[in-house]
Order: C-alpha cells, then sequence, then structure tokens
C-alpha cells in the first residue's frame, strides 16, 4: 500500500467518524493518534540493503520475505561445511544464516510498511493485523475495516483509537469495551449508541459523562467535542 492510498484511507475514515475533512497527514496523524502503539520499525535487508519494516529492530540481520523466498537467489538457503570446533564456531555460523525475516505476509494484499499481516488487504504500517481490510498504524486487530490507530481488538469498523475492545463502529477513544456506536471517549462500557466521555454503563444514548441529554442538545455539543478533536 502506497503512502498516498493510505492518505486517501486516513481522508475517508476521518471523515467517516467526525463528518468533517481530514486536516492531518499521515505523519502528522500517527505522531497525534499512533504514539503509543506497537508499529513496525525501518530497517534494512542485511542481503541487499534495501528499507524494509519489522516488528522490532533487536535483531542485528534481517531478510525480506520475498528475497527468502527468491530461491533462484538463495538456492535452499544451504551453505558449504566447514570443520566446527566447539561452541564459538557453531554460534559464529549460525549468525551468518540467521536473518530475521521481515514484512511478513499470508494471503493478503496491498501490503506496506507492515508485519505479521494474514488474510487482509490494504494494510499501512501496522502489525500482528488478521482478516482485515482498511488498516492504518494499528496492531493486534482482527476482523476489522477502515480503522486507524487502533490495538489488541475485533470487529470494528471506520474506528479511530479503539483498545481492547470489540464491536465497535464510526468510534474514536474507546477502551476495553463492546457494542459501541457513534461514540468517542468510551470506558469500560456496553451497548451505548452517541454517547461521549462515558465510563461503566450500558444500554444508554445521548449521554455525555454517565448525563443523559435531549438529542438536539448532545447534537450541539457533539459538534463542539469533534471541531476540538481535530484542532487542538
Amino acid at each position: 500500500m502506497t503512502d498516498e492510498q493510505a492518505q486517501e484511507l486516513l481522508d475517508k475514515i476521518v471523515g467517516q467518524v467526525f463528518g468533517y475533512k481530514n486536516p492531518f497527514t499521515l505523519e502528522q496523524f500517527r505522531q497525534k493518534y499512533a504514539f503509543d502503539i506497537r508499529l513496525p520499525v525501518e530497517v534494512n535487508d542485511s542481503t541487499t540493503g534495501e528499507s524494509t519494516w519489522a516488528i522490532s529492530s533487536n535483531p542485528s540481520k534481517f531478510l525480506t520475505m520475498k528475497n527468502a523466498m527468491d530461491q533462484t537467489k538463495f538456492p535452499d538457503f544451504m551453505v558449504q561445511a566447514t570443520p566446527l570446533n566447539g561452541l564459538e564456531d557453531i554460534i559464529a555460523a549460525w549468525q551468518k544464516t540467521n536473518l530475521t525475516t521481515t514484512e511478513r505476509t499470508l494471503e493478503s494484499i496491498n501490503v506496506g510498511k507492515s508485519d505479521n499481516i494474514y488474510s487482509s488487504e490494504n494494510i499501512y504500517h501496522s502489525q500482528d493485523i488478521m482478516a482485515s481490510k482498511n488498516i492504518l498504524f494499528s496492531g493486534s486487530s482482527q476482523n476489522s475495516e477502515s480503522c486507524a490507530c487502533t490495538q489488541r481488538s475485533q470487529g470494528l469498523t471506520y474506528c479511530i483509537r479503539v483498545d481492547d475492545s470489540k464491536n465497535c463502529s464510526n468510534s474514536f477513544e474507546v477502551n476495553w469495551s463492546n457494542k459501541i456506536a457513534n461514540s468517542f471517549f468510551i470506558q469500560d462500557c456496553y451497548d451505548l449508541s452517541d454517547c461521549m466521555f462515558c465510563s461503566h454503563i450500558a444500554s444508554k444514548q445521548y449521554c455525555i459523562a454517565n448525563m443523559q441529554f435531549e438529542e438536539a442538545e448532545y447534537k450541539r455539543l457533539r459538534d463542539i467535542v469533534v471541531r476540538w478533536i481535530l484542532t487542538a
């Protein structure tokens, strides 16, 4: 997935969630909303020097999955046997072939700057994503679509900054919750729609800070909150 495609996707997600035009570039958005999410880091393929992306930079040598599968360049990965006189020789020989594979994907298409992606499509700068589509700056998420900056969650649609939650849609900043729709800043809740700044409540609509409001007043205050989110 290219930077241009990712920007188009980001614009669509922000527009859907907030109802306003996205004011952020990809990098601005990543710094503002993905600051605490573990994302792939840029490293270099040890055999070609080309840039690639890995879950961790802790290993010292890397090999892209594409190059690892290129059997004409690396036939069977076997090397000629040499005498091994002790543990030091064994470790030294192992270090020559012990390359950490990067940009690992299985049954996925249009993936960029990502690692550990399974059965997914249109994934950008993310890791540990499964059975998902149109995902940006996310980690450990599955069965989700059109989301950005989410982690350890599943069953999301058009969500931004959702952690440890499931079955959420058109929502922002949701944590440890289930069945949340059209809501912002939700913590430990269940079955909410059109709520903001709520915690530990269930089966409510048009609530702000656990207080009940009429629909018209809720929407007036919601617009103030959205403008603050996009400009703060």
